[in-house]
């Protein structure tokens, strides 16, 4: 790959700060153009079943936020990252926990306009307390030419399980008062002061705080935005 595939912007599609400082550990932080999708409408996760569906959904909702994203590009809504050309990188992290029958469910986060902290005191007590949950994200990287065609995309997913201590209710109500959970995917932050709540994680610990940055390296690698 040539000098200039490496140079060139990369645009995130997204909103979350943490997805940001991800990146910023892996790409040079004057690439990075954050450029979230306009419309924050996405397909939820009613009546999924196995953790396949969970998956495929997810890259559903970076389907759609990756076209939102080339649309506003197109557009000349960030004309200087369209220049030469960019990446566009964009991503959607779940939780997924399990009931008491066994059935997958997904966590979004806390609804701030409601009894958020009642919301999180279920989720924690009936979902997470003492059990192993998982992380799912979905990653796409692509790389746009500077006339706005889109060429080459990849995609990956991973999952990454997390145990959480079973002695929670000492920690519970300090916690929720932190504020911490809302925006929080789960209703929690493994980077945060949630840490206190985790005992074990096998798999990516990045994909848990946003995004998976072994997968991501190694999409933006091979689409020659990052040298080899």
């Amino acid at each position: 790959m040539t000098d200039v595939t490496t140079g060139l912007p990369i645009v995130i599609g997204s909103r979350s700060p943490r997805r940001l400082e991800l990146l910023q550990l892996i790409a040079d932080p004057s690439r990075l153009v954050v450029l979230p999708p306009r419309d924050a409408d996405e397909p939820g996760f009613d009546g999924l079943v196995e953790m396949a569906e969970f998956e495929a959904r997810c890259h559903e909702i970076v389907e759609l936020k990756r076209q939102d994203v080339i649309r506003q590009l197109a557009e000349g809504t960030r004309p200087t990252a369209t220049e030469q050309g960019c990446v566009v990188v964009c991503a959607d992290t779940t939780v997924i926990v399990k009931d008491q029958s066994g059935k997958l469910l997904a966590l979004g986060q806390p609804n701030e306009q409601s009894d958020w902290q009642t919301e999180v005191r279920g989720w924690f007590r009936d979902y997470l307390a003492g059990q192993t949950h998982f992380v799912l994200s979905a990653v796409s990287v692509s790389l746009c030419s500077e006339t706005g065609n889109v060429g080459r995309t990849l995609k990956q997913s991973c999952v990454t399980s997390v145990t959480m201590r079973d002695d929670i209710d000492e920690w519970l109500d300090w916690y929720i008062a932190t504020g911490e959970p809302l925006g929080k995917a789960g209703g929690y932050a493994i980077q945060g002061a949630g840490s206190v709540m985790v005992t074990k994680v096998e798999g990516s610990y990045s994909n848990v705080v946003g995004l998976p940055i072994e997968n991501t390296v190694e999409m933006l690698r091979q689409i020659g935005a990052l040298p080899s």
